[in-house]
């Protein structure tokens, strides 16, 4: 082979180098962004980019972008809506895993806890829940997003409860890949969805199971805003 064919062939291998070097940084480093297997396929590292904006005042909680984005189109949207304040307060509620026992020891196994601290709106989550499925949790938020003052009653349980399985059943439905069966909350949540479809899709059973929680015993019978038991 005489130089310059052999020049010649050693610039193509070196083109042919720089030419490829590119794509494999470029999926090499897609790779490295892994998103959970519970965020449904459309919660990308880039689509959670863009929303971020939208999400960002309720705290720092990728996973509760996702949980809050995934209320849309649902009944938790009404709730979805509070938590970025449009709720008694006029603030977005923060949001923040927390050992709900040093609160309360009472409340050390409690899922979550609706909060309220001067004018501010916290929603508490049991950090047992931070690899849930979002949907799960999601579902969660459309219950603690209706306690936005100090009072409570067995009426606003009933509608809490009652609000979180009807966004369940929907949620399941629309992205499947939630009902992680071996994850607690899931448990919690499918155990919900029993109760309300046993109730022909409504309250009746969730309500003879709030009457019954002896959390709940204290519970005065209404609340502002929860009138009808």
């Amino acid at each position: 082979m005489d130089r310059k064919r052999l020049q010649n062939g050693i610039l193509i291998a070196a083109l042919v180098m720089v030419c490829q070097m590119p794509a494999f940084s470029a999926k090499k480093n897609e790779e490295l962004i892994e998103m959970p297997k519970t965020y449904p396929a459309k919660y990308t590292a880039e689509y959670i980019q863009q929303i971020k904006p939208m999400y960002k005042s309720t705290g720092k909680e990728e996973i509760i972008y996702v949980a809050l984005d995934m209320l849309k189109g649902t009944n938790g949207e009404f709730s979805r809506n509070a938590i970025l304040g449009n709720n008694l307060s006029g603030r977005a509620v923060k949001i923040e895993f927390r050992d709900l026992g040093t609160i309360n020891p009472d409340y050390a196994n409690f899922d979550a806890l609706g909060w309220k601290k001067n004018k501010q709106l916290f929603i508490f989550i049991n950090p047992r829940h931070k690899d849930a499925p979002p949907g799960a949790l999601a579902a969660l938020l459309s219950h603690e997003a209706l306690h936005q003052d100090e009072y409570n009653s067995l009426a606003e349980e009933t509608y809490a409860w009652t609000m979180e399985a009807s966004v369940w059943y929907e949620i399941e439905k629309l992205y499947p890949e939630s009902n992680d069966e071996l994850h607690p909350l899931v448990v919690r949540e499918n155990t919900l969805k029993k109760l309300f479809e046993r109730g022909g899709y409504s309250n009746k059973y969730i309500k003879k199971t709030v009457m019954s929680n002896e959390g709940y015993k204290n519970l005065p019978a209404t609340s502002p805003g929860f009138e009808d038991l």
